[in-house]
């Protein structure tokens, strides 16, 4: 049977409820800076190929510039949040554990590859 949440600040310590919220806050922002780091990594990746076209290439481009701007704020967003400290060791330790496949490549070039199949 699950508790409300009214009833379960009442049984555990306000310090304690507090602390998990914010792990759990925490846990979800970076979770979220992963992923915008995933994907500009991928988007550069397939940037610098320069197997797309130039209208893909104008795409990509634009669509990295925003990915980069968001990676940023939600930096910023972090910092504001759980201080500049957490967040700077938060953006290291993305840095170092996120990573893309090798073998990831445009789904671009995917479809004109099929299409010489068929």
């Amino acid at each position: 049977m699950s508790v409300p949440a009214s009833e379960t600040a009442a049984i555990m310590p306000a310090a304690v409820y507090v602390r998990l919220k914010r792990e759990t806050n925490l846990a979800a922002v970076t979770q979220e800076l992963a992923g915008l780091r995933f994907s500009i990594i991928l988007l550069a990746r397939w940037e610098a190929a320069r197997s797309v076209d130039a209208a893909s290439m104008v795409e990509l481009r634009r669509e990295l510039a925003r990915m980069r701007t968001l990676y940023f704020d939600k930096i910023d967003t972090l910092a504001m949040s759980f201080g500049v400290q957490q967040a700077m060791e938060t953006k290291a330790s993305v840095e170092r554990s996120v990573m893309v496949p090798r073998g990831m490549m445009p789904p671009i070039a995917e479809k004109q590859q099929e299409q010489l199949y068929f």
